[in-house]
């Protein structure tokens, strides 16, 4: 197996959110993988991102996949913190 390259183009794609009558992402392309790996991991919400998957040419990532790359030491993008959640920014603001 080669090594991952993360400058390879990619596509996400995001599991629809069952209990909401709206798709939460949809179907999106990225230039490279980092920036896809960054989005999944830091942008989408938890309940799109069960489920969803990642196709880097021929390879396939899920949930685990996906953090795994994101949580590799070759990942060379910033890491930046999870926004959190609405019910927990709230309880943080009372």
């Amino acid at each position: 197996m080669r090594p991952f390259s993360y400058d390879t183009a990619a596509e996400l794609f995001p599991a629809a959110i069952r209990k909401k009558k709206r798709a939460g992402f949809a179907y999106r392309r990225f230039g490279t993988a980092a920036e896809a790996v960054r989005f999944a991991i830091e942008e989408l919400p938890a309940d799109s991102l069960n489920g969803a998957y990642l196709q880097v040419e021929e390879a396939r990532f899920d949930q685990s996949g996906i953090r795994s790359l994101y949580e590799s030491e070759a990942f060379p993008l910033e890491r930046r913190p999870r926004a959190p959640a609405p019910a927990e920014a709230s309880a943080d603001a009372a």
